[in-house]
């Protein structure tokens, strides 16, 4: 009961760090987080798989569909043109691949989209920050 206590107590420090960063950053920032949030959660997934925890496994998997599909929400598809088209596609891949990760148990399908994400990121992370961009992507 005392570590449970802990526990909450630390989650909720964690939470609350969490949302003062997204207060204070930058729409480059922002969708910096999503991509971590979105890997965060792919690899609690594997680990939840790995150790049969299923509903902790579809829960971060079906968090990780969401968050991919919030930065596809985010494309600006008119001044992105085929890049966002491109980035589109291969968001409504990497949905697929982790909904048959999840149905097939597939630690590979995870390690697969978590690289594609990873590849995605370190592209955005070499976009120079500019003040007051706007939050749309690609």
């Amino acid at each position: 009961m005392y570590q449970m206590g802990i526990q909450q107590a630390l989650n909720q420090y964690r939470d609350a760090g969490m949302i003062a960063e997204v207060r204070e950053a930058n729409p480059h920032r922002l969708i910096q987080m999503l991509f971590e949030a979105a890997l965060d959660r792919i690899a609690i997934a594997r680990g939840a798989m790995r150790h049969g925890d299923i509903a902790v496994k579809g829960a971060r998997i079906s968090r990780a569909i969401q968050i991919i599909d919030g930065l596809r929400a985010y494309l600006d598809r008119e001044k992105g043109g085929e890049i966002a088209a491109n980035l589109d596609a291969l968001y409504d891949y990497m949905e697929r691949r982790l909904a048959e990760a999840n149905l097939r148990d597939d630690v590979q399908i995870l390690d697969e989209v978590s690289h594609l994400l990873r590849e995605i990121k370190s592209g955005w992370d070499a976009i120079p920050q500019q003040p007051g961009a706007s939050l749309k992507a690609g």
